[in-house]
């Protein structure tokens, strides 16, 4: 052998050689590894032994001949071969003495040695480079069943040839070659039946081409196969080659124990192999998803089939060839499921971010509760991106992937950031709810940038939307390069009805007028209840309640207020007595929620089932009163538009009061998505809408039923500085497009340059394009020059200023980013940090202020109120004393003050007053204000603190701001004693939950993540099993993101430089 230092030879672990000492098990011969190569490391190096694997040993430095030169040095070792040779054929000889017995070949793994016995009862097994191929005599057959015997045969997939030294593939060539040739001489079938047939077998199995059937051994040996086993090589020559290419062949230093568990995954990775060569992943029985997202679906949410359209829609070829899709039913038909699906097709098959996009705040809160649990089983992450929540850009994950849930507002902050970052890519799905929304002013403006910014960028990004009330398809289709899939189903049926006076009519697209006549009401009503209700809502609503839910659309707040205390002022007191003690309960946990003040009229109203539901709520009572409704214990509810919009609350009947949203006449668009409310799936057979209109109004109630839905217009144009002007700003700051020609490049892409024509006749496409740079440079957000349209394409790049920057980072409104600097400056000449009513002042938002009526006397109540220091506020913002003075005492004003700095102190005077008490409803009685308006207006400042951090961030002289807002936006957020922000954190807990989970034990998100549901249930009043399952599962997703949060922040901490040059890191202790 090459390299002649002895080697040291380790014995075998097989049974019987662990019973033999080292010196016994050599001179009896057996047990001698397969030959190999030993890696020359020189003539003096001192050897080392291999440590023994518990099963099997790591033989790379294995000496196989021991102490001897070479194999045929050892005549005691090719005598055994000869005797073992022998041995086979009468093996064979005695197995034809017996019945008709099938007789497989096996695989065995063995590593390191060449195991050979003589018995004739145990198995006579040839080494092939760690494969032992063996024979089974007749005594062992009998002991191992068929279904035995089919688990130990190699799957196509598990080929153990590769790694073969290739003497040993030439060896097995050639005895397969010889094989044939004999089965041709012969012309027998008996002959396929001896010795070389059975190494056929083995070959084939070897080689992972398993024949199911194997060929059954003949009774008896005939005369030609032992003549062809003359005419072949010896087994001895044979193993003398085999033996003397292993000792020459190179063999890779490899841990034996590793190809082991390499070969017990061998059938997953075949699987993964093939997965990823096919154009669509499938990874489960269910629409490509495991059998446990089933489960899942029965376990969360009761779904046990899908509806026949989801099953089609799911399965398009569209969607298999990850085409963008636009897809549209009416409300309440599912179209959510299959989003969902898709989304978890994304997460788990292809292993990418997802972005979700939601209409509003509720939503984004409500969907990641449900999501949560979801996430939790099959290991995902559900992030929050609304209000004052999300972070920018979100932290790449190399281990879980992320499903993003956001408003319109947030989403498009989260894709500037991740092109900044170069990781738009990693989204490989785009959702969108409520796609009609693109119409629908400057939210439709920015829904429209986030869609075309991603169309833009990402190439791999497939965008899915879905709407209810979708007309000019086409046009959607063009923009997001979309196909398009519609379809009318509803799992219940909904009929449509007009009410004038007290004849009520059917909707009827066959009718020459659209309505025809269905019926007469039927109820006695008094000449005093006939004055008031002249609309016989009475009559309408007692057709349906208490045992059927019901929902009453009003024009406006006060108005939803009214019809729900004259409701309950003519309903039989028998109504009072339906689930008695679960609206006493509702009303106790109303008082909680308002810290001991409820609302009068919610406390009349309530006793007879009946509710109402609009703005002017704070958002832990509009929930509360869902949960009831839901639950059956509220029994109808009146509302405004916006629930519609809102959360799903479904009913059998929906009557719309009049044909108006505030003075503005219906909408199809509205219409349609109030009465998709009607009709509970599972609960109702069907549902039922009723428009209750005037006389007058008859001839436009017949237009607004039989017309199309409205058309979806880009608004980028019309909204001018949060539309185009904001577009334009970011793409040269995400350097997205640089120049002109690349700007009109991209704006061709959009809604708006596809409905440019229809939208702006005046005025091109690229002179829009042209004109709202050119403010934008005016206004000192850009610096470039502007030439004209024939010198375009020689024009310098256009470059974003620190202002502009900030302005598009921050997500500010074009409008005030000048204001909001100026107020920024000024603040560092002289910011009162005494109290935080300077800061409050400075993240007020602007766009509040407009609609802002201050009352005087309460103005100048809480002005009068205000120490030194306070007041010094309002002197250097500019709000004299005198001048609100003489506003209180009707005084005439000389000197001129600006309105907007005067709304917005008063609004800072509420914000002060809410992080001083923590309490809505003292702070609206005191100010004279909805419980809503506050709550609504705490919101919009934890968002625009927000923004204003983001935009304080971007220049350097603002430095100090950073530190100050990141405090004041949380405490804005929550607006809670701090024990409780914790626990607030986690979706779908608001303050007086939070309180009864502090007062409960459940102090921190830990104690929460880690609690029983069950346990909950008991501890906490009025929670049902699903909303503890939810809670539990949100505060695990939660805690679950922070710590990989930690983990990726500590894995980035200590991870190797890769700019910093070899031998300086070698040098590193």
């Amino acid at each position: 052998m090459e390299g002649g230092g002895p080697a040291v030879r380790r014995r075998s672990r097989s049974a019987c050689a662990r019973e033999r000492s080292r010196d016994r098990s050599r001179s009896r011969g057996a047990c001698f590894p397969p030959a190999r190569k030993r890696p020359s490391s020189g003539a003096g190096e001192e050897p080392q032994p291999a440590p023994a694997s518990p099963e099997y040993n790591n033989d790379s430095e294995e000496d196989m001949f021991g102490d001897y030169d070479s194999f045929s040095g050892n005549d005691s070792l090719l005598a055994q071969f000869d005797n073992m040779e022998q041995e086979c054929i009468q093996s064979i000889d005695l197995t034809s003495c017996t019945k008709n017995m099938e007789e497989k070949a096996t695989v065995e793994p063995a590593f390191g040695y060449l195991q050979l016995q003589n018995a004739r009862s145990k198995e006579l097994i040839f080494s092939a480079a760690g494969n032992i191929i063996g024979f089974k005599t007749e005594e062992e057959s009998h002991l191992r069943t068929t279904s035995e015997q089919d688990n130990r045969t190699l799957e196509p997939g598990d080929c153990f040839l590769d790694d073969l030294p290739s003497s040993q593939l030439l060896y097995f060539e050639e005895m397969n070659n010889t094989s044939v040739d004999s089965r041709k001489s012969s012309g027998t079938k008996e002959s396929a039946n001896d010795m070389n047939s059975c190494l056929d077998k083995m070959l084939n199995q070897s080689s992972c081409h398993h024949n199911a059937e194997h060929t059954k051994i003949n009774n008896e040996l005939s005369p030609s196969t032992t003549s062809n086993m003359s005419k072949r090589k010896s087994l001895k020559d044979h193993l003398k080659n085999t033996m003397t290419g292993n000792a020459k062949a190179q063999t890779p230093q490899v841990s034996r124990t590793k190809q082991l568990k390499e070969a017990v995954l061998s059938e997953e990775i075949c699987v993964a192999k093939k997965t990823i060569e096919t154009s669509s992943v499938d990874i489960g029985p269910f629409y490509g998803l495991p059998s446990k997202v089933r489960d899942l679906l029965i376990q969360f949410r009761g779904i046990e089939k899908l509806y026949e359209w989801q099953h089609t829609c799911l399965t398009l070829e569209s969607l298999q060839q990850r085409k963008n899709l636009i897809y549209s039913l009416p409300t309440s038909g599912g179209k959510t499921l299959v989003a969902e699906i898709l989304i978890l097709q994304e997460l788990l098959c292809r292993q990418k971010d997802v972005l979700m996009v939601l209409p509003y705040v509720a939503i984004v809160q409500e969907k990641v509760w449900a999501l949560s649990s979801f996430g939790i089983e099959l290991g995902f992450l559900v992030e929050e991106y609304a209000g004052s929540k999300g972070r920018f850009p979100p932290i790449k994950r190399r281990m879980k992937k992320s499903l993003y849930i956001a408003t319109i507002e947030k989403g498009h902050s989260l894709v500037n950031s991740l092109i900044e970052t170069g990781r738009v890519g990693d989204l490989g799905l785009v959702v969108v709810d409520e796609l009609h929304m693109l119409g629908e002013g400057s939210r439709g403006a920015t829904l429209e940038m986030i869609l075309a910014k991603i169309l833009y960028t990402s190439k791999t990004t497939q965008i899915i939307g879905m709407s209810a009330t979708l007309n000019n398809v086409g046009d959607l289709q063009q923009f997001l390069q979309a196909e398009y899939y519609a379809n009318n189903f509803r799992p219940v049926e909904l009929k449509e009805y007009v009410k004038i006076q007290d004849s009520i009519y059917e909707v009827d697209d066959k009718a020459e007028n659209g309505l025809t006549f269905s019926r007469l009401l039927n109820f006695k009503y008094s000449s005093n209840l006939q004055k008031m209700d002249p609309d016989h809502l009475i009559a309408l609503v007692t057709e349906v309640i208490p045992n059927y839910s019901c929902l009453v659309f009003c024009s406006t707040k006060k108005n939803c207020e009214n019809v729900a205390e004259m409701i309950c002022k003519y309903l039989n007191k028998e109504y009072r007595n339906h689930r008695e003690k679960e609206k006493q309960d509702l009303i106790k946990d109303l008082k909680n929620i308002g810290k001991g003040s409820l609302c009068p009229v919610l406390k009349r109203t309530i006793a007879f089932g009946i509710a109402y539901h609009h703005s002017g709520l704070t958002s832990d009572e509009r929930k509360r009163i869902e949960e009831a409704y839901s639950a059956g214990v509220l029994c109808l509810l009146t509302c405004t538009s916006t629930l519609a919009a809102g959360v799903n609350l479904p009913a059998r009947r929906v009557i719309l009061r009049a044909p108006y949203v505030a003075t503005e006449f219906l909408k199809k668009n509205q219409y349609k998505q109030m009465i998709g409310r009607a009709g509970r799936a599972g609960i109702d057979s069907a549902g039922e809408s009723i428009l209750i209109v005037q006389e007058k109004d008859k001839h436009l109630i017949q237009n607004l039923v039989n017309s199309p839905l409205e058309n979806c217009y880009s608004n980028l144009f019309l909204e001018f500085t949060k539309g185009i002007q904001s577009l334009l700003l970011s793409l040269v700051g995400l350097k997205i497009a640089r120049n002109p020609e690349e700007i009109y490049h991209f704006m061709c892409g959009t809604l708006f340059g596809v409905q440019q024509q229809f939208l702006s006749k005046e005025k091109s496409l690229s002179d829009i394009t042209r004109e709202a740079l050119g403010c934008l440079i005016e206004k000192g957000l850009l610096k470039g020059k502007m030439t004209c349209e024939k010198e375009q394409k020689s024009q310098s790049n256009l470059e974003i200023t620190q202002l502009g920057q900030a302005t598009y980072k921050g997500s500010i409104d074009l409008a005030y980013c000048d204001a909001l600097y100026r107020d920024l400056k000024k603040g560092l000449e002289g910011l009162v940090l005494e109290s935080c009513l300077h800061l409050l002042y400075l993240t007020t938002p602007y766009d509040m202020t407009d609609h802002c009526r201050p009352d005087w006397m309460i103005y100048f109540r809480q002005f009068s109120q205000l120490n030194s220091v306070e007041q010094k506020v309002a002197a250097i913002v500019g709000v004299p004393e005198s001048f609100i003075t003489k506003k209180a005492s009707g005084q005439a004003i000389k000197k001129d003050v600006d309105n907007g700095v005067v709304n917005r102190l008063y609004l800072s005077f509420v914000l002060y007053a809410l992080l001083k008490e923590t309490n809505i409803w003292n702070v609206s009685e005191k100010f004279n204000m909805s419980r809503g308006y506050v709550q609504n207006l705490l919101n919009s400042a934890a968002s625009f603190s927000s923004c204003v951090l983001h935009f304080s961030e971007e220049l350097e002289e603002f430095w100090v701001y950073k530190a100050l807002l990141t405090e004041l936006t949380k405490r804005l957020t929550y607006c809670v004693k701090a024990e409780l922000i914790p626990l607030m954190e986690v979706a779908g807990v608001l303050e007086s939950r939070a309180k009864q989970l502090y007062d409960s034990g459940y102090k921190t998100l830990a104690h929460l993540a880690n609690a029983d549901p069950e346990t909950l249930v008991k501890m906490i009043e009025h929670l049902s099993r699903r909303q503890a399952r939810q809670i539990v599962s949100s505060a695990k997703m939660l805690l679950r993101e922070k710590a990989e949060a930690l983990q990726e922040e500590v894995e980035e901490l200590l991870k190797v430089p890769t700019d910093t040059s070899e031998g300086l890191l070698t040098t590193l202790p």
